[in-house]
């Protein structure tokens, strides 16, 4: 049988191709002049690469330019391991140029960098080209994380890597310019998937959950650890140790926002899995499904929010919402400082949450929904003054929806020239 994870809505699509003037229906904003990117895994026709993590990255791009759609086109990350099929680890160690670039893409000091956690970023061009590995001079010795955070007052980029080797966690700074300016070490007692971390105005909050890599297992050799433990740090950016808060077990792919609330307390939002929610989802997506988990059970994340108080040295936890969703997102203009809206996918729709009243909204969108990005509006008198953007695929067909992030009301909708397989994270990049 084939494998969840190359069926469906995750099934790879085959090919290059480019396609021009592409059908809207209702009203582009002129506003939105620039790129949308989404990166995802998408292996070669005929490869199986044993988990949906473990695929090829390939991004899809659609330029918008005053009301029009101009083109789309797609194309695969031409790292080491799709050109030269260059192993990972080697005679000679780990090749951190042999990955699949398969998770996110961003701008950073005139760059577009193709991400995934395994590795360096692949640099590629505004047309989808790839350039090559981005080591920053040499001063990267570690992977990189998708997941980087980008200071809006400094236009610093915070990131981090983790291995399987001590250091098992390092922390990164990038000048505005894009110059690796700083790398220290997080001290953590192992190697475990650390996918996102989050950033306060003073703090940066890390997640040492039970996700733990085992060299032994192979395939994708990470699984849940009960004896590991769970834990948030807090390591204040500019420098001294990091303060641990024990938590109740669970893992968390992605964080919504951050921030020091009046009281001096962090304030984290995620979306949070349990053991029993995480065990199918983790058995789909790498082919297998323990026969102890029961078919129908859930394998969704729910909105958890942390308050970590470093008075007590003590973890306050709440659920927000008891319903599935994944791929939170914000105005990251307000990163590390409260902010009131965070956006979030289901299954087949988009959710927007109030934070501070703690009210929804459920969009409906009609199929399979990726992260909503979230683009301000210039000159926005509110928080949620501006678009959401998300590729939402039905069928065997796919359209780039615009939302109005006020009401979650259509804007307007691209018809993409094919299906775009499930994925995970884009980018906006206006026009400079």
């Amino acid at each position: 049988m084939t494998p969840d994870y190359l069926s469906g809505d995750l099934a790879p699509v085959p090919d290059e191709i480019d396609a021009h003037d592409l059908p809207v229906t209702g009203e582009l904003p002129e506003e939105l002049t620039g790129r949308y990117f989404r990166n995802g895994p998408n292996p070669r026709p005929g490869e199986d690469p044993g988990h949906w993590f473990a695929g090829h990255g390939m991004l899809h791009g659609v330029r918008l330019r005053d009301g029009r759609a101009e083109w789309y086109r797609n194309r695969w990350v031409r790292t080491k391991a799709f050109t030269e099929d260059a192993p990972f680890v080697g005679e000679t160690g780990v090749d951190l140029a042999a990955v699949t670039a398969n998770t996110h893409v961003i701008r950073h000091s005139g760059r577009i960098l193709a991400l995934v956690e395994s590795g360096f970023p692949y640099e590629v061009t505004p047309e989808l080209d790839t350039v090559g590995p981005v080591d920053f001079g040499g001063r990267l010795t570690t992977a990189m994380t998708a997941h980087p955070k980008q200071d809006p007052l400094t236009g610093e980029l915070h990131f981090f890597g983790y291995g399987f080797f001590p250091p098992y966690l390092t922390y990164h700074r990038l000048s505005a310019a894009g110059e690796l300016v700083e790398s220290r070490e997080i001290e953590v007692p192992g190697p475990t998937m650390t996918h996102d971390f989050a950033v306060t105005e003073h703090h940066l909050v890390w997640l040492d959950l039970p996700l733990v890599f085992r060299l032994e297992r192979g395939g994708m050799p990470y699984a849940w650890e009960d004896d590991y433990g769970a834990r948030i740090g807090v390591t204040p950016r500019a420098g001294g140790p990091t303060r641990w808060f024990e938590v109740d077990p669970c893992y968390v792919f992605h964080v919504g926002n951050a921030w020091e609330d009046a009281h001096g307390r962090i304030v984290l939002n995620a979306a949070r899995y349990t053991r029993e929610r995480f065990a199918p989802l983790w058995g789909r997506i790498g082919g297998e499904q323990d026969p102890a988990v029961p078919a129908a059970a859930s394998g969704a994340a729910v909105l958890h929010r942390w308050t970590l108080d470093p008075a007590t040295g003590v973890a306050k936890e709440e659920p927000l919402d008891d319903r599935g969703v994944e791929f939170p997102t914000f105005n990251e203009d307000l990163l590390g400082r409260e902010s009131r809206y965070l956006y979030t996918v289901a299954d087949d729709a988009v959710v927007k949450y109030d934070q501070r009243d703690g009210g929804s909204q459920v969009r409906q969108t009609g199929g399979s929904t990726g992260e909503a990005v979230f683009v301000p509006a210039a000159g926005a008198a509110g928080e949620d003054e501006g678009w959401l953007l998300s590729v939402v695929t039905a069928g065997d067909s796919s359209r780039l929806l615009v939302l109005d992030a006020r009401d979650l009301s259509d804007v307007a909708s691209v018809r993409l020239p094919r299906r775009v397989p499930a994925g995970f994270h884009g980018s906006w990049l206006e026009e400079q």
